[in-house]
């Protein structure tokens, strides 16, 4: 009970955190993100990460904003401890300062994952670094030139609650609750450290032995690079996950 606690209390001050810098200059937004999501595992050392999103612009079903396509190498430390190195494109959908263009982002990738359980609930958390080569911008209708680069590292926290009896069995339902802190550092970095933050709640749906979905609500704060702009995202957020081990297919 008192882990539960302290985890929760956490959670409040990382939410609370992100939104006391809010300021005047607030952009509010209604959006749907897709995403699935795929660990394979090959043997007791090795595995493939790869995910593939898709996130709408406003209004929910207006346009398109990002689309991110992710994979990495994966290196078990444990079989709850792993290392997984990659690279992301991400698309930027025309925007304010593209309007008739897209904007593409390079993106390397590393990061340290663990898993922790505490009876029949789970926690899941991760740290990653990512080195981000965004396009530079020439007008509305052009690329420039060379790219404009920052660090950016992610915490994430996730935490499954079981509402079945049979927990984690096709059909169960859990309650998810998950925040994500990204902070920005680098050279190019002025106004905007803080990066976003990302708190979403909704529930799990055991869909078979290595899938379940889900869904639920999703809140993003984010500062933008003005350091005094600021985006609010409400959103709907439909996840599907597939975690699949090889080494007991034969």
């Amino acid at each position: 009970m008192k882990k539960n606690i302290l985890f929760f209390a956490v959670l409040l001050f990382m939410v609370c955190s992100a939104k006391s810098q809010t300021q005047k200059k607030t952009e509010n937004l209604q959006q749907i993100w897709l995403g699935y999501f795929n660990q394979t595992r090959f043997n007791n050392k090795w595995g493939l990460w790869t995910d593939l999103n898709l996130r709408t612009k406003d209004d929910f079903v207006n346009n398109f904003s990002v689309s991110i396509v992710r994979v990495g190498l994966t290196y078990y430390l444990t079989t709850d401890t792993k290392l997984t190195a990659g690279y992301a494109w991400v698309n930027f959908f025309p925007g304010d300062n593209h309007k008739n263009i897209s904007q593409p982002e390079h993106r390397p990738w590393q990061q340290v994952q663990w898993h922790t359980k505490y009876g029949n609930k789970r926690m899941m958390q991760w740290v990653r670094l990512e080195e981000r080569f965004r396009h530079k911008i020439l007008n509305d209708d052009e690329l420039a030139d060379g790219y404009n680069f920052n660090f950016k590292v992610r915490y994430n926290l996730w935490y499954e609650i079981p509402l079945s009896k049979k927990s984690y069995t096709t059909g169960a339902v859990s309650l998810i609750l998950n925040d994500e802190m990204h902070i920005n550092f680098g050279k190019q970095i002025v106004y905007n450290y803080f990066d976003q933050n990302r708190f979403f709640t909704g529930l799990k749906l055991q869909t078979g032995k290595t899938s379940n979905l889900q869904f639920g609500y999703l809140n993003v704060f984010q500062q933008l690079a003005a350091g005094n702009q600021y985006k609010n995202i409400n959103a709907l957020r439909i996840f599907y996950f597939q975690n699949i081990d090889l080494r007991h297919t034969n």
